[in-house]
């Protein structure tokens, strides 16, 4: 095996997409990626508890964006204080992110088992947002109907960011989503 070569995690995460993509989630080992990446399995259990945590690393990071934004936010009203909330988040993908973040989710798209741990991950923040926003004096329906609708108009942000061809912001792509959105009601 080769000598320590840095930055093992995002070796390792690259090289399960490219595996995932080229042969389907299921027929990857874990040796397969740790030979891909150039490090050994053990190295890939110190990063990863199994191969889908390739995909599903970093949830603590991700959630902390949202609500980090949110406690540091001064608004009052539900929506803005979960629209200050998803722009937080959006922080958490940079341009530069973009072609990992549209193989990983080819992967998923592929996989019902990765999808459904996809949809949990949706779940826990908005249930993580709805606490927040209880812990404000906000009333249950008003705070899980908030964390719900912000939810939905990030989504439909990140698939739209992920799209072939897509080349504006996460920033910008989110706050056409949370317009839209306003305007529903309009």
């Amino acid at each position: 095996m080769a000598r320590w070569l840095a930055d093992s995690e995002n070796r390792l995460k690259q090289a399960a997409i490219d595996l995932f993509a080229e042969r389907g989630f299921d027929a990857v080992t874990v040796s397969d990626i740790a030979a891909a990446a150039g490090v050994t399995e053990r190295t890939f259990f110190r990063y990863f508890a199994d191969k889908r945590e390739v995909l599903f690393t970093n949830q603590d990071e991700y959630q902390a964006h949202f609500l980090e934004a949110l406690d540091a936010s001064a608004e009052q009203a539900p929506m803005s204080l979960v629209e200050t909330a998803f722009r937080g988040g959006a922080a958490f993908f940079p341009d530069e992110r973009r072609p990992l973040s549209r193989g990983r989710q080819r992967v998923i798209d592929s996989s019902p088992a990765l999808q459904e741990r996809e949809s949990l991950k949706r779940t826990s923040l908005v249930d993580a947002l709805t606490s927040a926003l209880l812990a404000r004096g906000i009333s249950p329906l008003t705070a899980s109907l908030a964390a719900q609708s912000g939810s939905a108009a990030f989504h439909a942000a990140f698939v739209a960011w992920l799209a072939e061809g897509e080349t504006r912001s996460f920033p910008e792509i989110l706050d056409d989503a949370l317009r839209e959105l306003r305007n529903l009601h309009a």
